[in-house]
């Protein structure tokens, strides 16, 4: 792979810690609350659920950090099955919860996807 493919592969594993932390540690401080729009009671009462989502992203950034550090003959294929997994779940959420995780968790991927592809 090159080093921009794993630069990117980086970023979006950076990016799922991210969310991790935001959603299994965060969810209910202000900040968080207002970027998802969500009340104080909103957020207590799926904050389970979110610690939940935030555990998911953390194993797909385990996955990704996987792929960096894997011997050549299994970084390839953990690489595009870790950002597939991300893609996916990127187009699911847009279409089922919110399009702005079109642009924050899919595109991401997809441009990660296809500098691994092009490498």
């Amino acid at each position: 792979m090159s080093i921009i493919a794993k630069i990117l592969i980086a970023l979006v594993a950076l990016e799922h810690i991210y969310f991790l932390v935001l959603e299994m540690f965060l969810w209910t401080a202000p900040r968080t609350r207002a970027a998802f729009g969500m009340s104080a009671e909103q957020a207590e009462q799926s904050k389970v659920l979110a610690a939940n989502q935030g555990l998911y992203n953390g194993f797909l950034a385990a996955g990704l950090i996987w792929s960096l550090v894997a011997p050549a003959a299994y970084a390839l294929p953990l690489a595009l099955f870790f950002l597939g997994c991300v893609l996916i779940a990127g187009l699911y959420g847009g279409f089922t919860a919110n399009r702005r995780i079109w642009l924050i968790q899919a595109l991401p991927a997809a441009i990660a996807l296809a500098a691994v592809w092009l490498s």
